[in-house]
């Protein structure tokens, strides 16, 4: 059977940072990072992000598609995806992930408080393979600590949505001394600009031809 050409453009063992319009490897041209991020030779400068960058490349009611470049030092707060499946592939660099999922989670509905047991406590560095989280195992509430200058891709089916129940929900966790590997989890509001400050940069990969996937899947 003829792949489509969305799972060609991501197939995990071809798939490379410029493949998206990213340049992984630019040095700086000023010798400091930009809070805009740079475009040098029609490709987004990986290494001179001063802040996460998120660049949006497609969504529709069933998946959307995107790449977080994030500059040494920055995290991406404890979060989960409710009622979601999560395709992540860490494009380059190196990045600390800590991932928990809830214990007897019973209800459909998105928690915001209680147990959860570790599910990833490491380092992964570039190149590895994917990892994919489900609404209720493979770590569906993480967070992300860029060790060096990385990017991570993701596939996320169906994205985020207030409208169907599926809002972004950020968390503290508590470990519990007396049960390794478990921890408490406790909803925390996030202050965008202050706690999280996400920028945008534009797509400058090549462009996608979803029509025939999106009959298929929305």
């Amino acid at each position: 059977m003829e792949k489509s050409k969305i799972q060609m453009l991501y197939d995990a063992y071809i798939f490379k940072a410029v493949d998206v319009g990213i340049d992984e490897f630019s040095s700086l041209v000023d010798g400091s990072p930009s809070s805009s991020p740079k475009i040098s030779n029609g490709l987004v400068s990986g290494q001179a992000v001063s802040e996460i960058t998120y660049i949006h490349i497609h969504e529709c009611d069933h998946f959307s598609i995107g790449i977080f470049c994030f500059p040494a030092g920055r995290t991406f707060p404890l979060h989960d995806h409710p009622g979601m499946t999560v395709l992540s592939k860490l494009l380059y660099g190196s990045l600390y992930v800590k991932a928990y999922d809830w214990v007897r989670d019973e209800n459909s509905s998105p928690r915001t408080n209680g147990l959860a047991g570790t599910v990833i406590d490491g380092i992964f560095n570039a190149p590895c393979e994917p990892t994919v989280l489900f609404p209720r195992s493979g770590g569906n509430i993480h967070s992300f600590t860029a060790l060096a200058p990385c990017a991570i891709l993701d596939v996320l089916s169906p994205p985020y949505s207030d409208d169907y129940g599926r809002p972004s929900t950020y968390f503290l966790d508590h470990p519990i001394p007396s049960l390794p590997g478990y921890a408490l989890l406790e909803e925390r509001e996030i202050k965008l600009q202050y706690d999280l400050v996400v920028t945008g940069a534009p797509y400058l990969g090549p462009p996608l031809d979803v029509a025939e996937e999106e009959e298929d899947v929305c």
